[in-house]
């Protein structure tokens, strides 16, 4: 869930290689008579991209048609720029190119229930990545534990802070489930853990111009000492901000602003490298787009999944009647990996380094 940006140097690299995918309606793979059945080893499947205007999402519109060589299956592929009337139209287009299943990310998890009931309606199963529907029928919902964000970057500041200061927390759209589980986690974390911060909540719905705005209110009458991010989106526009008014200080001077951040592009890595930031959580764009084919493909065929152990690391839970979910691990990274169950930032296991 990542908005509005100024499109940074990363962004702008990635725009470039993306341009084949990110827009309009495409076709990857052979798309052949034969891929379009269900019984068949190559599938056709729809993916509906939900943006184009972050570095998050520009990774994971790389990775799909990667994904879906090695998966096995034909893609369709369209772009609804945040917009869910956009959304429901391009899955009508999808389903009259005859797809047998669909990957879609709603950013407004309560509008897509029309657009759910309509592909249950008609036997096509959906894949929902990133964000959880508020209800309707999905084969599988493919995301990290949005909740466990907002913890590890309650642990990490409130640790780093000894329990005592004040943060800035950029809430994301409050009307999606990973703006929620973030923010309420983070808070639920410091009220428990570290009574002595006071959090600054400011909802922002992925906005990084209110997010700026709201942080300047802030410090007009405050002194905080630590800034907590839901998205990379807010990155460039937050660091600009605490430079302009001399308060981009590194990691060891008093007046340092401890930074987190949620999404793990290359822009924060290259941030934490610098001194800039001090951790992010890496949300895997990768392994949602081989996860979210995967489980697709799996719908097709006609295959079923329990709670339990996902073989990849991570778990499947229920977290409603009939909904499934696949919590992919999403680890916190430091400069050094040396804060409990962190990783280096250098680490090239991580997505964040092996595009660019």
């Amino acid at each position: 869930m990542r908005l509005k940006m100024a499109v940074t140097a990363t962004t702008a690299v990635l725009l470039a290689s993306f341009a084949a995918t990110a827009c309009g309606s495409s076709t990857d793979g052979s798309d052949s008579a034969s891929g379009a059945g269900a019984g068949s080893a190559t599938p056709l499947v729809g993916v509906d991209y939900p943006r184009s205007d972050s570095d998050f999402w520009n990774a994971y519109i790389k990775y799909v048609p990667e994904m879906a060589k090695t998966v096995g299956v034909d893609i369709k592929t369209t772009n609804s720029q945040n917009d869910i009337s956009k959304l429901a139209d391009n899955v009508q287009t999808l389903i009259a190119q005859g797809v047998k299943g669909v990957v879609i990310a709603p950013q407004d998890t309560a509008a897509v229930i029309p657009t759910l009931a309509q592909l249950e309606a008609k036997k096509i199963p959906v894949v929902s990545v990133d964000t959880r529907p508020d209800s309707g029928k999905v084969f599988m919902v493919v995301r990290a534990d949005n909740r466990a964000y907002g913890e590890k970057a309650c642990k990490y500041i409130g640790e780093t802070l000894k329990g005592k200061g004040k943060v800035v927390m950029f809430e994301g759209d409050l009307a999606s489930i990973n703006g929620r589980d973030r923010s309420e986690a983070f808070n639920e974390c410091m009220k428990a853990s570290y009574p002595g911060i006071t959090v600054f909540a400011e909802p922002t719905k992925w906005d990084p111009p209110t997010a700026v705005s709201k942080l300047n209110a802030v410090l007009a009458g405050n002194t905080i000492n630590a800034i907590y991010m839901q998205a990379s989106i807010y990155l460039p526009s937050t660091l600009q901000a605490l430079k302009q008014k001399n308060l981009l200080k590194p990691p060891g001077d008093p007046a340092h602003i401890v930074i987190v951040s949620n999404d793990g592009v290359p822009a924060e890595f290259q941030a934490i490298k610098a001194g800039q930031m001090d951790a992010t959580v890496s949300q895997p764009a990768d392994l949602y787009a081989k996860y979210a084919l995967d489980y697709v493909k799996a719908a097709i065929q006609g295959k079923t999944f329990a709670p339990g152990d996902d073989g990849h690391g991570g778990k499947i839970v229920q977290v409603s009647p009939g909904i499934l979910e696949d919590q992919i691990p999403a680890p916190l990274v430091t400069v050094d990996g040396k804060f409990p169950d962190s990783v280096a930032v250098t680490d090239q296991s991580l997505w964040g380094n092996q595009i660019g």
